[in-house]
């Protein structure tokens, strides 16, 4: 523990705001991710979703939730189509807006170690301007240590945090995909409806529309 409390003070003042980066960094990511899995919809239970659309009373969780809403007093798909963007923006937005933060925190985390990285250097060049003998050989080691350690402390911090922005993009693009076929299925069954209701309407044998002149 001393050993890691060694190297982290070795960087010099630029490891706290570091520090304080990855904290805000991994706290917004991991609720992010948490909350694009309860917002996802069932994927193993997906070849039921033509059955459920007809009838929603069949259907499960939050694709009941969504089904229901999409089909509660509607009567034409541009209804049905801004039912659906209403929950895209709910959603898809709120999970975009979100990850534009993450993606900006995993950015600043190489460029903060940088910032210590020019820090440490500047002292390493002041070191050997100012100091003698055997003294600059430890303040040349004490800058470049500084220089490293941030630069490495901010790319440890910044590439799993790449990989969790990677995977809230994918979770994202197939909650998209799943809300682009759920609608293309309610809005199927609105025109197999509509179809139906016109064929009532035709009179058999004198082939003409009730209200045909």
């Amino acid at each position: 523990m001393s050993e890691i409390f060694r190297i982290w003070s070795s960087g010099g003042w630029v490891m706290i705001p570091l520090f304080g980066l990855a904290l805000l960094l991994y706290a917004q990511a991991f609720q992010l991710v948490l909350f694009v899995r309860r917002a996802r919809l069932q994927s193993s239970k997906s070849v039921h979703w033509g059955e459920w659309v007809r009838d929603p009373s069949q259907a499960e969780g939050r694709v009941r939730e969504i089904i229901e809403y999409t089909q509660r007093d509607v009567a034409t798909s541009a209804q049905v189509r801004n039912r659906f963007d209403e929950i895209r923006a709910a959603l898809l937005a709120l999970i975009d807006r979100r990850t534009v933060f993450v993606s900006m925190l995993v950015a600043a985390a190489p460029l903060m170690g940088l910032l210590g990285t020019v820090f440490g250097m500047l002292q390493t060049f002041l070191g050997i301007s100012t100091s003698g003998g055997t003294e600059t050989a430890g303040v040349v080691a004490a800058g470049i240590s500084e220089a490293l350690v941030t630069t490495q402390t901010g790319l440890t911090i910044a590439l799993p945090g790449l990989f969790l922005v990677m995977l809230i993009q994918r979770q994202r693009q197939t909650l998209e995909a799943r809300l682009a076929r759920l609608e293309s299925l309610t809005l199927s069954r609105m025109a197999f409806v509509s179809d139906e209701a016109v064929a009532a309407e035709f009179v058999p044998g004198e082939n003409r529309w009730p209200d045909a002149a």
